[in-house]
């Protein structure tokens, strides 16, 4: 087993606990899945889940769409504050995981960030994700 203080394995044990955490933290993305312009946007292809567990424009920006972006991060930030600090994480730390989860939990059609920071578009089989991922 990897000692504690290794970097890498401080890294995976808090992914690990996160994992289970963001089974059941489910507020922001409840909210999200509820407003109508984010699921058209969504739908559109027009925003897409980032690695760094934000929510990213995909091509053109309207101001509409800026600020329903920024609103939803905003939210996903204080979120991940409160519940980075309840498994002591740094927010960078939280957010990552959280972007894995949420990569992961896209469907066939949407947008999502690729490890290299191309967008890509969700298709049957599983997304590209960090190799840091748990």
């Amino acid at each position: 087993m990897a000692h504690a203080s290794n970097p890498k394995s401080r890294r995976r044990a808090i992914a690990g606990a996160m994992i289970l955490a963001l089974a059941t933290a489910a507020l922001p993305l409840q909210a999200q899945q509820r407003d109508p312009a984010y699921a058209a946007a969504r739908a559109a292809g027009q925003v897409g889940e980032k690695t760094d567990g934000y929510l990213g424009i995909v091509g053109a920006s309207t101001p509409e769409l800026r600020a329903l972006v920024d609103d939803l991060n905003i939210k996903r930030r204080a979120n991940y504050t409160e519940r980075a600090r309840a498994q002591s994480a740094t927010l960078e730390e939280y957010a990552f995981t959280q972007g894995c989860v949420l990569i992961l939990r896209t469907v066939p059609g949407e947008k999502y960030q690729a490890p290299g920071g191309t967008w890509q578009t969700r298709g049957t089989g599983a997304p590209e994700r960090d190799s840091r991922c748990p």
